[in-house]
């Protein structure tokens, strides 16, 4: 089965075409609500993003001076939202950010405040710390930003990836252990792959400690974007609760830095079986999956698929390390604990953990809420593979990330 491009990837790599001089191409780019709606935001701002085809975006970059003065809307994204804060940092005059209802509670205060100690101009429009904020019209010079606990790494990520467009780059210096620091890793190695100069300093575990990022003028890019780890592990999980199933990801190869990766090892954890396919990512069934207790913390989107997977286990499963969940698209722990429960699991959460006892499961029909979440509908609707009466409402929020969703689903009817 293919899986659409990486949306962590497409994200950062549009942010660097977008600043970059010249035309970019990404191949294999996510077309989906959140690449599209920032597509579309930096477009409005002197930059120009076309699709091509359904899966390859062209760039004309700004040359690291985007056009100020508009407003621009990122929806429910999370990811397109916070880039799009330090991208319009670089901007001549003011860009106001704006975002769904769902978007104005989320946390970007803290990330701004990283921008304002860059040197950054920002007007709060409606609401100290919410959206929408009108950000730009100053000059951004660089310098050194240390960084503590926070409840996102995708500020920090942002302020990585317009560092080369800083006079004097950028050292962020962490104070404490960082936030999914694998988003982190990714966004190092992005800037690396564009042949941006990248310093990095690790703790003696290895743990991020600082990182260097040297000013670099950076030209038109041609890369071709991993398949989605985050959207393979819906079709992988499927494999591995299918008996005599056995599902392949081309393109996604066992050394992928996407950090969904962890996901596809949990399910192996759990019993399934991983083949090796060059290039690709292979799973099949391999008997009852058991339960397991896991750190998800490199991972947490990940997770919300190893919860579904642990509805129909034998055992109970804990997964920890979900702290970040709250605050994403809906309240994931909050929204997997219901939905589980209505399938008659046993589930108690935490503000770090779930822990699912699928004993007590039952198989009449249900109803399952998506809560408006991309992935808490597709973790979920794995589930309807291998237990009859499962409904889920709102269907089309899938489009965030994986538009095709439904009909790639339907590719397994009547294994």
């Amino acid at each position: 089965m293919r899986v659409p491009g990486s949306k962590s990837l497409t994200n950062r790599w549009l942010m660097l075409a977008a600043l970059a001089e010249g035309s970019s191409v990404l191949h294999g780019a996510l077309a989906s609500d959140d690449t599209t709606s920032f597509a579309e935001a930096v477009s409005r701002c002197g930059v120009r993003a076309t699709w091509s085809g359904p899966d390859e975006l062209t760039v004309v970059g700004c040359g690291g001076r985007p056009r100020g003065g508009s407003s621009v809307n990122l929806g429910d994204g999370g990811t397109p939202t916070r880039f799009m804060a330090a991208f319009a940092a670089l901007a001549d005059r003011p860009i106001v950010i704006d975002g769904s209802a769902r978007m104005r509670e989320r946390p970007v205060a803290e990330g701004i405040a990283m921008l304002v100690a860059l040197g950054a101009s920002l007007q709060w429009m409606e609401s100290m710390g919410r959206l929408p904020v009108a950000v730009g019209g100053s000059r951004l010079v660089g310098s050194t930003l240390a960084v503590g606990a926070t409840s996102s790494s995708q500020f920090i990520s942002a302020v990585m990836l317009i560092a080369p467009w800083l006079d004097r780059g950028l050292e962020v210096i962490f104070t404490e252990p960082p936030t999914s620091a694998s988003y982190l890793e990714l966004s190092i190695g992005v800037l690396a792959h564009a042949g941006v100069p990248v310093s990095v300093e690790r703790t003696v575990a290895g743990e991020l400690a600082a990182v260097s990022i040297a000013p670099n003028a950076v030209r038109g890019i041609d890369v071709r974007v991993e398949p989605d780890a985050s959207s393979a592990i819906y079709p992988l999980a499927a494999a591995a609760l299918v008996p005599g199933m056995r599902v392949t990801v081309p393109g996604l190869p066992r050394t992928t830095a996407q950090p969904d990766r962890g996901a596809i090892d949990a399910l192996v954890a759990m019993g399934a079986i991983e083949r090796t396919v060059a290039g690709s990512t292979s799973i099949e069934c391999g008997g009852t999956l058991r339960g397991i207790s896991i750190d998800a913390s490199r991972w947490p989107d990940g997770a919300l698929a190893i919860a579904a997977v642990a509805a129909a286990a034998s055992g109970r499963t804990t997964i920890s390390g979900l702290h970040t969940l709250r605050v994403k698209e809906s309240d994931r722990i909050g929204a997997l604990a219901a939905e589980l429960s209505t399938l008659g699991c046993t589930v108690a959460a935490s503000d770090d953990a779930l822990t699912i006892d699928p004993s007590t499961r039952h198989a009449r029909p249900v109803t399952l809420h998506a809560h408006r979440d991309h992935r808490v509908a597709m973790s979920l609707a794995t589930l309807g593979l291998v237990r009859p009466g499962i409904s889920i409402d709102d269907p089309g929020c899938v489009a965030k990330s994986w538009p095709g969703f439904w009909e790639s689903l339907a590719r397994f009817e009547g294994v």
